[in-house]
């Protein structure tokens, strides 16, 4: 039995050898047969394969998907780090362009008025322990700034500096509830006594009753002995209602105060009174209105039909 199985083990070693030689003959001869068994084959293993394929997919997106959710993440935090950063420039620019602006002005104003003055930033603003509306400056005595000095802005009166530090000062706003500052209207030169009212609004009280205030009187300051607390011209504001009953022993005027105190930025203390008193020059100029623009017809008469005889 050992006899038959080796013979058969031979004689099919016998047979792979010669067709693998047979094989090999007709590839030398240019018949495709090892080819189109490939081909084959793989045709027969394609749905095969398209079905691993189908079915690996997903968790080949989805180990993708993760690989890349840190990095997708890292880049989504990354943009909202330099969106807040951009942010933040361009409102850091604004402010910076707002106080470009409120300085311009307080020189231009300090300059027409023949002003020496300090320029000085609004660090912070509320009430103090004597006062209920207040600011308070990045300069101080250090910078020549002392009590009793006049603090102006490009609009016109801020207040009076009331605390002087080193490096900082406290001033008193025009819009304090004891605020009191001698006044003048611009043009009758009429005197009176302005106080602050909490808000925007002053009222202005006349010490005579011989001459009418009008809506839109221009409201300065009237000045103080050697410029201390006030110095004269610094306009104040603008009337905006009128009480001159007849059994009134003096006149009454509420005033818009030209500055809006909530949006104050740069200020300007006035450390030194003008040569001169700058009496009206310092009076803002109002708007003109825009001219309407009027347009001429000319009517020009048809020939009467008689006249073609």
């Amino acid at each position: 039995m050992r006899y038959g199985g080796d013979n058969r083990g031979r004689l099919l070693l016998i047979v792979l050898v010669v067709t693998s030689l047979f094989l090999i003959t007709l590839d030398l001869r240019g018949v495709k047969v090892i080819e189109g068994i490939r081909t084959a084959t793989q045709t027969a293993l394609s749905p095969v394969q398209k079905a691993g394929s189908w079915a690996v997919s997903p968790f080949r997106n989805f180990l993708s998907d993760v690989t890349h959710l840190g990095r997708t993440r890292n880049q989504i935090e990354k943009l909202k780090a330099d969106n807040d950063a951009l942010r933040l420039a361009l409102l850091n620019r604004k402010n910076a362009d707002a106080q470009l602006g409120q300085l311009k002005s307080v020189l231009d104003l300090a300059g027409n008025g023949g002003f020496k003055v300090v320029n000085a930033k609004v660090i912070s603003q509320g009430s103090s322990t004597s006062f209920t509306q207040t600011i308070t400056i990045d300069a101080g005595v250090n910078s020549g700034i002392h009590t009793n000095m006049t603090v102006i802005t490009g609009f016109g009166l801020v207040g009076v500096v009331k605390e002087a530090y080193s490096g900082s000062a406290i001033v008193q706003l025009a819009s304090d509830p004891s605020f009191r500052i001698g006044a003048r209207i611009a043009g009758s030169q009429q005197i009176g006594i302005l106080s602050g009212q909490g808000t925007r609004k002053g009222v202005l009280q006349l010490l005579d009753n011989t001459e009418e205030v009008k809506v839109g009187d221009a409201i300065l300051a009237r000045g103080s002995a050697n410029g201390r607390p006030f110095v004269p011209g610094v306009p104040i504001g603008e009337v905006t209602a009128v009480d001159n009953s007849a059994s009134a022993i003096t006149q009454t005027a509420d005033v818009k105060f030209y500055t809006n105190f909530s949006t104050l930025g740069v200020v300007a203390v006035v450390i030194s009174s003008p040569a001169a008193d700058p009496r009206d020059s310092l009076v803002p100029a109002k708007p003109r209105p825009t001219p309407i623009p009027t347009v001429t017809v000319t009517a020009t008469p048809s020939p009467s039909p008689s006249s073609k005889g």
